[in-house]
């Protein structure tokens, strides 16, 4: 009877505690910070609607990334080190693109630059 009583404990305690494992909460939280920094992007102008849209993909990739590490239950150093090199990556993304002299203040949909002197 305490065998019974021990598998039935172990099957309900070991897929929460390889759940944990999977729980990406810096990855999910940076995601989120990202992504509103490509809205801003937008709302300011400082991003195109055509940069944004290229930048979303790239946050995609980065989802999809995760859901690939996430897939066995347990996230490895090595994922999140992967995970975390192509967050930097689509930061200096989204850093370059608001930066660049294409901007659209008026929210055409048309590249608003600076007129020439």
């Amino acid at each position: 009877m305490k065998i019974v009583k021990t598998i039935a404990v172990l099957s309900l305690v070991l897929p929460a505690l390889a759940f944990a494992q999977a729980n990406t909460p810096r990855v999910d939280q940076r995601q989120v910070n990202q992504e509103q920094r490509i809205d801003q992007g937008v709302a300011s102008g400082s991003l195109t609607q055509r940069e944004a849209n290229r930048l979303d993909r790239g946050q995609q990739h980065v989802d999809s990334m995760e859901n690939r590490a996430k897939s066995d239950g347990v996230v490895t150093r090595g994922e999140r080190a992967r995970l975390h090199q192509a967050q930097e990556v689509q930061s200096r993304r989204i850093y370059a693109q608001k930066h660049d002299r294409q901007h659209d203040f008026n929210h055409n949909g048309r590249v608003d630059r600076p007129r020439r002197r």
